[in-house]
């Protein structure tokens, strides 16, 4: 069995096509399909069920797939150990960033990264913390940004503290509260607010922080994206409590000091458990250009 082997069946379980997935490979079609044959072949088991315009895994496939990651993670891990052996960083470097990340450049970042280590490859995903703290203990993701309540740390990984700071009430420009600047949770009742969703990390400094004040808010609207938070701000239908640092200058927009707000602590996080060359890399670049003392880690005001 060769890896590339697997690498064709990882690309056809993940395309659910057999063209799509020749031509992500680099490979014409029959070459692919030869190849995937003579592994089921080898195996004694077939690990698609095709038709002329279906492709799924079979169940054997399923298992396959699972322990042909594995295998082609190993492989990949094997080679970038290697190649860091002898002062190059090879592989792929993993990353995940919220939606509220302020605290680090991160195209920039990436793009210092990438002139020093252009044999890395890099995947940038979007998502929530949670989500994020699982991958990477699971170990399909090298390095994350989170941003989490200040009672809640996560737990099981090595964290950074990037940065700690207190939301703003940010209001339409016709709002009532536009001309004020300076709240209490207190001016707030009443009001109809928009959030992320219930549950999640970017939503539960806000929700701790109304409930430790005794107040009932109002979420009418949750979103993932800070773009449409804005939006629905803009138009005057809600109210947000953000980073001030997500908020951008508008006619259309006011941010106000909410004195007793929520306060939010934004992280770096990476495994515990014997990072890549990349990560590694990665991370000792971030320590390099950034210090204790940066205007990035700004205490809560």
């Amino acid at each position: 069995m060769e890896l590339q082997q697997m690498r064709y069946v990882v690309a056809v379980a993940e395309e659910r096509n057999f063209t799509r997935a020749a031509e992500r490979c680099h490979v014409v079609q029959s070459a692919l399909s030869h190849q995937i044959k003579a592994l089921e072949r080898e195996l004694g088991v077939t690990l698609f069920a095709r038709t002329s315009r279906r492709v799924e895994l079979t169940a054997a496939g399923e298992a396959f797939l699972s322990a042909a990651k594995a295998s082609l993670d190993a492989a990949e891990r094997a080679v970038a150990d290697a190649a860091a052996s002898t002062g190059q960083v090879r592989g792929t470097l993993t990353i995940g960033v919220i939606p509220t990340a302020t605290a680090i450049d991160i195209p920039a970042a990436l793009g210092e990264f990438h002139r020093a280590h252009p044999a890395v490859r890099i995947s940038l995903r979007g998502g929530g913390s949670d989500e994020f703290i699982t991958a990477i203990t699971e170990g399909s993701m090298d390095v994350a940004v989170l941003g989490l309540p200040d009672t809640t740390p996560p737990k099981g990984l090595n964290t950074r503290v990037l940065a700690r700071e207190r939301l703003v009430a940010v209001v339409s420009a016709r709002h009532a509260l536009a001309g004020r600047r300076r709240l209490r949770l207190d001016d707030l009742v009443g009001e109809t607010f928009v959030d992320f969703p219930a549950g999640t990390p970017g939503r539960a400094p806000s929700d701790l922080a109304f409930q430790a004040a005794g107040i009932r808010r109002e979420v009418a609207f949750e979103a993932m994206s800070t773009d449409l938070i804005l939006g629905l701000v803009t138009h005057d239908l809600v109210i947000a409590l953000l980073s001030p640092a997500v908020v951008p200058d508008s006619d259309d927009l006011r941010v106000i000091t909410v004195a007793d707000g929520p306060t939010r602590i934004e992280y770096l996080a990476w495994s515990t458990f014997n990072p890549s060359p990349a990560a590694r890399a990665f991370l000792d670049g971030l320590h390099a250009t950034h210090s204790e003392n940066d205007p990035y880690r700004a205490p809560i005001s």
